[in-house]
């Protein structure tokens, strides 16, 4: 298989992250991602430990692709990072890993600067402007795919609980960072959460489910499912494992194109999610 082509068999996903604004240059690359993504959040004050607006623009940009490419079937998004799972019948640009890369970072990033306006009236972006960057990742199965998007929203819970106690230390204990970090170091879950509790009458779990869950984008196809749902395939062809035909692929394209962009603050690890939305992840 040519280096620049995506494997036809495998599951395709877009991650994404802040990538300008960095003050070191000789930082690895996770924390020039963290540095980045600071240094961003400084420089317009985004509030700590989540900032709405910077949150709602993200999902706004990445609600945005999923219009402008119609492939993608799942969009995922913590604090920064998006990740975009395409269908896996897409063909998109012959299924060229540096064009669908490209497009799906460039247009996310165009979207991001465009709609910045309506999210921050009171706060102009200057230069150096914001970007993104991002890789394609290959899954070889459903199971793997939905195994890394579990893992993505177990950290997405994980970091909030921990951001959420130490800007809590900071901001309402009178804590300096660098005590708010020894106090938090070797803490567990329970622990965190009995810190919120019982010093800043936080419960948890009244924490906003974007905070907890992250935003999960999909399409909501109504009565009208997708072709290879709809039966649009003859049950001899599904039997012998024939795939869709070119002309099906494309009743399916303008079928997702008309879907409606749903925007969701949910739990998807478990079945049930799965079991409920057979579209999102087809078997063809």
């Amino acid at each position: 298989m040519p280096a620049n082509l995506v494997d036809k068999f495998d599951q395709n996903i877009v991650d994404m992250s802040t990538s300008n604004h960095s003050s070191s240059t000789s930082a690895s690359k996770d924390n020039a991602k963290s540095l980045d993504r600071i240094s961003l959040s400084n420089k317009y004050k985004f509030r700590k430990p989540n900032d709405h607006g910077a949150l709602d623009l993200m999902n706004a940009a990445a609600v945005a692709v999923l219009k402008e490419i119609p492939d993608i079937a799942i969009a995922y998004g913590i604090s920064d990072e998006f990740s975009f799972v395409f269908d896996r019948s897409s063909n998109l640009f012959d299924r060229r890993e540096s064009k669908i890369l490209t497009t799906v970072v460039s247009t996310f990033t165009s979207y991001y600067v465009h709609l910045w306006p309506s999210h921050f009236d009171d706060k102009d972006l200057s230069l150096p402007m914001p970007s993104f960057d991002g890789r394609l990742v290959q899954y070889p199965s459903k199971q793997n795919l939905r195994d890394y998007m579990s893992w993505r929203q177990v950290d997405c819970h994980i970091n909030n609980l921990y951001n959420t106690t130490f800007w809590a230390l900071v901001q309402q204990g009178q804590m300096g960072t660098t005590e708010a970090e020894e106090t938090l170091k070797g803490t567990n879950a329970a622990d965190k959460n009995e810190i919120l509790f019982s010093r800043f009458g936080i419960n948890y779990n009244n924490e906003s489910e974007q905070y907890k869950k992250g935003s999960l984008v999909t399409r909501d196809y109504g009565a009208q499912k997708p072709g290879h749902l709809n039966n649009n395939v003859p049950d001899s062809q599904k039997d012998q494992g024939v795939k869709p035909s070119k002309t099906q692929r494309e009743k399916e394209k303008k079928a997702r194109a008309k879907a409606e962009i749903r925007l969701e603050f949910v739990d998807f690890i478990s079945d049930a999610f799965w079991e409920a939305r057979p579209w999102l992840l087809p078997d063809s």
